[in-house]
């Protein structure tokens, strides 16, 4: 069915379910969430019930949204945020995005903003007609998040035009015929760095990471193979994790005219933006060739759809996508990929630490089904392994005071 068919089918769907009390000004698809738009919000509010009998008709995560036409400006909704949110919460900032309705602030104690059972967000809608979103302030500022979250909401508009072409290609439909999965190994097999996976089904191409390495003459991974060709025709992008030899050339897909989406982390967006600029330094600084601009990273952050772990969500007709803590580093993820209506289920580990640490816990192994799993094997070879942490801990203080001894001459 044609995906024009599919929206017009369900707005009758939601029309038929919402009372006609209720004025539903537009139904959209913005990636895997179907919006719907109203000029009474606050009656979407009163009654929980009907968001929860929609998704369940529908078989969609559901976000409902203010129309335009009835959102209270940005100075007087700020002023009423203000005398809502106690003072003990702390807000440090406030800021509007006008095309989704939303409205973000920033606190140093979420939990007090929140209210009990979200009392405190519920009179904000009410209120103002904006739909809140309270995130903690960073205990200390990145400047790089920052410039990031200002670059996303200048691009608002953008941002939702980007969505909205990405629902409208995850609402295409399944093809009939054989059903098959295929994985294409790029890059990062039987070494390190170039990281690079196609997984690909008769309906989607999904690239999982895209790295690069540094170390050696051959950087990239096999990018030119008529399976990847042309970028165009891949639907998604997945990054486990920020290091380049993951993330490294991600920007470089948008250089030659992949458009479509990069599912990761919130913190995965974040350091491999940092790690991307500072690559391009660092080859500017050894007179080599810069394989992409700055403008490809920002076209990366643009096109980034951020889930947290535990989220699932679809990301191609016939895939969906559910991230799983890796234990790596800050934001790193096991991408587990849920194939048709239980066809297949196969997981790509990226990096992995499999014990727990005094920074993260151990990466997830449990899984409610799987299939195949694709596992990093640094220390996979017969007589590889992973010390315990307190061997590691020893021997690095145990050669810390060596050279503290050397040093002064004991």
């Amino acid at each position: 069915m044609p995906v024009d068919d599919v929206l017009r089918e369900i707005k009758g769907k939601v029309r038929g379910v919402i009372p006609p009390s209720i004025d539903v000004s537009d139904v959209e698809f913005e990636g895997a969430i179907v919006v719907v738009y109203t000029k009474h919000p606050d009656k979407f509010a009163k009654n929980e019930d009907l968001v929860k009998q929609l998704a369940k008709m529908l078989q969609k995560r559901i976000a409902v949204r203010p129309d335009p036409s009835v959102i209270t400006d940005t100075n007087t909704a700020e002023k009423k945020i203000k005398n809502i949110i106690p003072k003990d919460a702390e807000i440090t900032n406030i800021y509007f995005l006008p095309e989704v309705g939303e409205v973000t602030i920033e606190v140093v104690k979420p939990g007090v903003a929140i209210g009990k059972q979200g009392i405190l967000l519920n009179e904000i809608r009410k209120k103002i007609n904006w739909s809140p979103k309270i995130v903690r302030t960073p205990p200390i500022q990145s400047k790089t998040v920052k410039e990031i979250r200002g670059y996303l909401r200048s691009m608002s508009e953008e941002r939702k035009e980007i969505m909205r072409k990405v629902g409208r290609r995850l609402h295409r439909g399944v093809s009939d015929g054989e059903r098959y999965v295929r994985v294409t190994a790029l890059g990062g097999f039987r070494q390190v760095g170039r990281s690079c996976s196609l997984l690909s089904t008769q309906d989607s191409k999904i690239m999982i990471d895209c790295g690069v390495d540094v170390s050696s003459e051959s950087t990239t991974p096999y990018l030119n193979l008529p399976e990847v060709l042309p970028f165009e025709t891949l639907d998604a992008v997945v990054l486990t994790h920020a290091h380049l030899d993951h993330s490294g050339l991600v920007p470089l897909l948008y250089k030659y005219g992949f458009d479509g989406p990069v599912y990761c982390t919130p913190p995965t967006r974040d350091m491999s933006t940092l790690l991307q600029m500072d690559y391009l330094k660092v080859a500017a600084a050894d007179a080599k060739k810069i394989p992409y601009s700055a403008e490809n990273i920002r076209d990366m952050i643009k096109h980034c759809i951020s889930m947290d772990y535990g989220d699932t969500t679809d990301i191609t007709p016939d895939v969906r996508l559910t991230f799983h803590n890796a234990g790596h580093i800050l934001g790193s993820a096991i991408a587990h990929f849920h194939v048709g209506e239980g066809l297949y289920n196969i997981a790509f580990s990226g990096d992995i630490k499999y014990e727990r640490t005094w920074l993260f816990n151990p990466a997830i192994n449990r899984f409610p089904r799987l299939e195949s799993i694709f596992l990093e094997s640094t220390y996979g070879g017969r007589d590889d392994f992973q010390p315990i942490r307190q061997e590691s801990t020893r021997s690095k203080a145990i050669g810390a005071f060596q050279k503290i001894a050397l040093g002064n001459g004991l």
